[in-house]
């Protein structure tokens, strides 16, 4: 498990925002752990054209945090 701080896309409201949030994103935005080898889509309205898959420690500038 890696740590997912403040900033990071574990804990974005884009984070896998298509396919709507799952048990494990709740998992992850209440313990700040996300396992290692996760990807998932960002849905950011910038980068949603791209499909990119990011993992939870990844970051940018668009970060929204997540209820």
């Amino acid at each position: 498990m890696i740590q997912v701080n403040e900033g990071q896309c574990g804990l974005c409201a884009h984070f896998g925002e298509h396919h709507g949030e799952t048990q494990q994103h709740v998992q992850i935005r209440r313990s700040h752990e996300a396992p290692e080898t996760m990807l998932d889509e960002c849905g950011h309205p910038r980068h949603a054209p791209l499909h990119l898959k990011v993992t939870p420690h990844s970051g940018c500038d668009g970060f929204e945090p997540a209820r």
